[in-house]
């Protein structure tokens, strides 16, 4: 050009990225300042706060992990199978935050769950009392105090966790899921065989009851 004829556009420097979460609509020369975004809990005061995040995904939880634990297991003939969890506290546990995420058999990823168990909605632990999940065809006498139910208990080699937090999406372990591990069924570690050891018994997670001491 040899004559302006006044459509200059002065150079905008930022992050062009749309997809960056300091993306600059205004900005026409990339100057390699784009932040990548990271989904999580920003909330500070929440339990599962993430430091790195700084896109909100809603996964914040309220209430603080409350020390729930499995007081009582059952894996009977046919499908007389549950799992009982006791809330020791005064308060009443809403569990919404809370799962039993399982492995059948060997786990896929060793240390790692196959399948997320949220609890039903609106399920909640009265102080000092009992959840009982059972197998929908248990005898009566077991679904007569069953809370919820679950197709999939134990044969005795499935271990179950009970955790902490939200469901990853995806199978993940704690660390990169994000949840805690508040009490153990079994492990994710592989197959046990017919079932693990407790108390000195051995597969005493098949065709036992088992109830936990004080």
């Amino acid at each position: 050009a040899t004559v302006d004829d006044g459509s200059c556009i002065a150079v905008v420097n930022g992050c062009t990225d749309a997809a960056a979460f300091n993306y600059d609509p205004l900005a026409n020369t990339d100057d390699g300042s784009c932040v990548a975004v990271v989904n999580g809990c920003t909330n500070s005061s929440a339990p599962n706060y993430n430091s790195s995040a700084n896109v909100d995904d809603g996964s914040c939880l309220v209430a603080a992990m409350v020390n729930l634990f499995f007081s009582e297991y059952a894996e009977g003939s046919s499908n007389n199978k549950y799992l009982e969890i006791y809330n020791p506290t005064s308060n009443t546990v809403d569990l919404s935050a809370y799962a039993y995420p399982n492995v059948s058999n060997a786990p896929t990823i060793v240390g790692t769950y196959e399948w997320w168990n949220d609890f039903d909605a609106g399920a909640v632990i009265l102080p000092n009392d009992v959840y009982i999940i059972a197998h929908p065809s248990a005898d009566p006498s077991i679904l007569a105090f069953a809370d919820e139910t679950h197709l999939y208990l134990s044969n005795g080699d499935d271990g179950y966790a009970l955790v902490y937090g939200n469901n990853p999406g995806s199978p993940a372990d704690p660390v990169t899921g994000g949840y805690v591990i508040v009490d153990w069924l079994g492990d994710w570690n592989g197959d046990p065989g017919s079932g693990w050891a407790v108390a000195g018994v051995s597969n005493a997670t098949k065709d036992h009851t088992l109830v936990r001491k004080c």
